[in-house]
C-alpha cells in the first residue's frame, strides 16, 4: 500500500481498530519514511482526530508495533497450551506460530520489521517492547523449573529465544528469498543440540 492507497477521510472514524491505524501507519512509513511523517498526518489518513489517536498509541513510535499486547497474550496462551510439552519444543513451537505472517502480509511485515530493526529512534524504543516478550518465555521457563522469573536460567533461556528471533529477522530482510520460519526452526534446532540435555521441573529433559 502507498501513502496514495491509504484511506482517508473523516468518515471513517468510526470502524478505526488499532490494527488498521498501525497498517495505515505502516503504509505511510513505507511510502515517506518514519522521521518525516507526523501524527496529525496518520491520524488524517486514518479518518481520526489527533485526540482519537493517542486512544490507540501513545506516540508515533508504538505505531510500527500493532496490537502488540493482543500478540502477547496469544503468545502466552500458546505456551500455555504446551505445558506437558518438553521446555525447548513448547518454546520454538509458540515463538515460530507468533512469527508466521499470512503469506499476503509477509512483505508489509518485512517492511515493519525492516523500519523497526534499522530506524535508531525506533530501536531504542524497541527495549520496552522486547523486555515484554522476553518476560513471556520467562514466566513459561519459571513455571516449568519451579524457579522465580528473576532467577538466572529463565533469563537467559528469554533473552537466547529473543536472540534468535532478532538473527532470524535480521536475515530476512536483507534476503528476500529467504524465509523467516526456516531461519527461526534452524536457530532453534541448533540452540537445542548445544545446550540440551539439561535439567527441567526437577526432571531430565530438554530445556
Amino acid at each position: 500500500m502507498t501513502e496514495s492507497s491509504a484511506p482517508r477521510g473523516r468518515g471513517r472514524a468510526k470502524s478505526t481498530s488499532k490494527e488498521e491505524l498501525a497498517r495505515i501507519g505502516l503504509a505511510l512509513f513505507i511510502a515517506r519514511g518514519f522521521d518525516d511523517l507526523t501524527i496529525d498526518e496518520i491520524a488524517h489518513a486514518a479518518g481520526i482526530g489527533r485526540r482519537t489517536f493517542f486512544r490507540y498509541f501513545p506516540s508515533k513510535n508504538d505505531v510500527p508495533w500493532g496490537d502488540f499486547e493482543a500478540l502477547l497474550r496469544s503468545f502466552q496462551e500458546d505456551l500455555a497450551a504446551l505445558d506437558d510439552v518438553p521446555m525447548l519444543e513448547a518454546i520454538h513451537s509458540a515463538v515460530r506460530e507468533f512469527n508466521d505472517v499470512p503469506p499476503k502480509e509477509r512483505e508489509g511485515h518485512r517492511e515493519r520489521m525492516r523500519i523497526l530493526l534499522t530506524t535508531p529512534e525506533l530501536v531504542a524504543h524497541s527495549a520496552v517492547r522486547y523486555s515484554a516478550w522476553r518476560e513471556v518465555i520467562a514466566e513459561f521457563v519459571s513455571r516449568r523449573l519451579g524457579v522465580t522469573d528473576s532467577s538466572p536460567v529463565p533469563q537467559a533461556v528469554a533473552w537466547a529465544c529473543l536472540g534468535i528471533s532478532l538473527a532470524a529477522y535480521e536475515q530476512w530482510i536483507d534476503d528476500d528469498s529467504a524465509d523467516l520460519l526456516e531461519l527461526i526452526d534452524e536457530s532453534f534446532r541448533a540452540f537445542g543440540a548445544i545446550f540440551s540435555p539439561t535439567v527441567g521441573s526437577g526432571e531430565n529433559e530438554p530445556v
